[in-house]
Order: structure tokens, then C-alpha cells, then sequence
């Protein structure tokens, strides 16, 4: 495939799986993901098909600092995929920050998937501030330990001992996320 166009058949893929899902319709986190479009023969990494039991996360956030997933261990986070040009990611944004902001116990990382510059980010993160961190992901090299996001949103819950305890594709809100920690054996104090 000509490598100009694979930004594009990955742009068409990821808006295709931006719709809003029904809460009961979320898969859980043993389910692997389908294939990812094809990349150009020179791309550095092949898509993962499914998140691994103990993921790790190390990413370069929009403020100039390094997020480390294992340097959260102790607390829930909430991993969510997202994009500025999803309606649904946009939707959820302000309940997750919330989040955030309250739990002591649960944290959040945004992960941008999407090609966009910097600055642009900054930018809209200026006019939709956030209390949590946000990373912007390589589309080409995207975090070697999650399944190549299907659709976006797409938001893992990982369990204070670095396991993932829940996958949620579509937008998620507060009650979900608390719901799943309780059901994982958790608190969300």
C-alpha cells in the first residue's frame, strides 16, 4: 500500500468505530481485536491484536513530562484512547477529569490517537482543559503492550496491581468505571 494513503485507511478505520455503544454492548478485556489495516512495508512495528495482561505504558504527555504506568501502581487508571475529532471521546472528557480530579485512588491518562502536531494539542487542551495527562500516540508505532485500538473511544481500566481489569469500547462515564472497580474487588475512594 502506498504510504501516503495509509493515513488515510487508518483515519477511515478508527471513524468507522467512532460511534457511541450501549454501556452492556463493552467487551471485556479477553476479547482480542480484530485486525488492523495494512501498513506501508517499512513501518516499525506490526499492530497488536490483543492488550497484554500486565501492560506497560511509558509516554511523553503534552506538558513535557514522561507518563510510566508502573510508577501508578497502588491506584485504578483509567487508559483511554481518544482523538479531538471524536464526538464521543469529546463527550466524555469532562466526566473523566472529574474522575480524576475526586479519586484519590483512580487516575487517568488520555492517549491522543491520532495524527496531530503539538502545538495543535496544546491548543485545543487550552479551550477543553482536562485534570489528567494526555499523550500523543504514534498511529504507525502505537504502545507495543494495547491491542491496536478498534475504535475510538476505547478506555482500559487497570487494576491497582498493574492487571487489566476491564476494556470499554465506546464512551465510558464515572459510574461505569466505579461500577468495575467494584466489581474487580476495588474502591474508587
Amino acid at each position: 500500500m502506498n504510504r501516503t494513503l495509509v493515513p488515510f485507511a487508518v483515519l477511515a478505520l478508527v471513524l468507522a468505530g467512532c460511534t457511541p455503544q450501549a454501556p452492556s454492548a463493552a467487551p471485556e478485556a479477553a476479547i482480542p481485536a480484530p485486525a488492523a489495516p495494512a501498513a506501508p512495508a517499512n513501518a516499525p512495528v506490526e499492530a497488536v491484536q490483543q492488550t497484554a495482561e500486565f501492560p506497560q505504558l511509558q509516554v511523553a504527555t503534552v506538558d513535557g513530562k514522561t507518563y510510566d504506568l508502573a510508577s501508578h501502581r497502588g491506584k485504578w487508571v483509567v487508559v483511554n484512547f481518544w482523538a479531538t475529532w471524536c464526538a464521543p471521546c469529546l463527550q466524555e472528557m469532562p466526566e473523566l477529569s472529574a474522575l480524576h480530579a475526586m479519586r484519590s485512588n483512580v487516575e487517568v491518562v488520555g492517549l491522543a490517537y491520532e495524527d496531530i502536531e503539538l502545538d495543535e494539542m496544546q491548543g485545543f487542551l487550552k479551550a477543553r482543559p482536562v485534570a489528567y495527562p494526555i499523550a500523543i500516540l504514534d498511529v504507525y508505532d502505537p504502545p507495543k503492550d494495547f491491542a491496536t485500538p478498534r475504535g475510538l473511544p476505547m478506555t482500559y481500566l487497570i487494576a491497582p496491581d498493574g492487571k487489566v481489569a476491564k476494556q470499554f469500547v465506546g464512551p465510558v462515564n464515572a459510574q461505569e468505571i466505579e461500577q468495575a472497580i467494584s466489581a474487580a474487588g476495588g474502591k474508587a475512594a
